[in-house]
């Protein structure tokens, strides 16, 4: 189990091309090891499809960063997306893995009917182009703003991401399937692993999770909250850290680096050594499940 005892620079939270990142999974690593990063955790939406290739390149590199095994759940909460980090887990605990392909299959069925809604409102984009943006096996939103983009539709990826396109109530936008949270972070410890919830105060991209669904949440398990987010306001950061810290999580950060999209920024938001230590620590032994 990878630590970070004796200091480091700790990553937790970034994207390879495996989902909606533009770097594969090998140069993730090699671009972390440029950021001077010591541990780096690999977390692509809804797959664990780049964790083999990621850490055979870790593995391969004199001096690290050492490579942590992660994943961003795609859950709902009262009709709202809410994500959810889950890391050192065994994808092949069945139930888990089901729901893995459950909300895979999902992805693909929801970005179809996108894209026949923006073919129907005179998009030029199709599905073969939306597939070969997406690469791995985890084709999402971002693929069909992207497809948007080189159609001529947008002038950027953030006006994809409007009401007048692919956002909740868009006029292209379509639902997925998505778990139920508190049942995420049982799945998680059920398969040996921990959970953070991600980038809980985004009030910039109007993503917002309330303080009782954060407290209910680590009533169910929830290892840690990831405060030092790139989204995150400094108010925002002080008031989750009170927070964490009474409820006994594990306060983490990550870059939530998508490559290109995201200005390559590996690095800019880190953790703690002594938080990841706190978070590793709750981690239940592999097969035990969850209270």
């Amino acid at each position: 189990m990878p630590t970070a005892s004796g200091g480091g620079r700790i990553d937790l939270h970034c994207h390879s091309s495996v989902s909606d990142g533009t770097r594969p999974p090998a140069e993730v690593m090699r671009r972390a090891r440029a950021a001077g990063l010591d541990v780096v955790a690999l977390t692509d939406h809804d797959t664990v499809a780049g964790w083999a290739e990621a850490a055979e390149t870790a593995a391969a590199m004199d001096g690290g960063p050492r490579f942590v095994p992660g994943i961003e759940l795609s859950c709902a909460q009262d009709g709202r997306s809410l994500h959810l980090l889950g890391y050192l887990f065994d994808p092949g605990e069945p139930e888990l893995a089901a729901e893995l392909a459950r909300i895979r299959d999902d992805r693909v069925i929801r970005a179809r009917r996108m894209v026949d809604r923006l073919r129907a409102l005179g998009v030029d984009v199709t599905w073969e182009q939306v597939l070969a943006l997406a690469r791995g096996d985890s084709v999402g939103r971002p693929h069909v703003a992207r497809a948007m983009l080189d159609a001529g539709a947008v002038a950027t990826i953030e006006e994809a991401f409007t009401e007048r396109w692919i956002a909740p109530g868009g006029r292209a936008h379509a639902d997925r399937y998505a778990l139920d949270p508190v049942r995420a972070v049982r799945l998680i410890a059920g398969a040996g692993g921990v959970s953070v919830l991600a980038h809980p105060k985004a009030d910039k991209r109007g993503y917002v999770i309330a303080d009782e669904v954060i407290e209910r949440l680590a009533a169910a398990g929830l290892g840690g909250v990831e405060i030092d987010h790139p989204d995150h306001a400094a108010a925002d950061r002080s008031h989750l850290r009170d927070l964490a810290r009474g409820l006994g999580l594990a306060g983490t950060g990550g870059s939530d680096d998508h490559g290109a999209l995201t200005g390559d920024r590996l690095g800019r938001e880190t953790t703690a050594p002594a938080e990841y230590e706190t978070m590793i620590s709750v981690r239940p032994h592999p097969g035990r499940r969850a209270r």
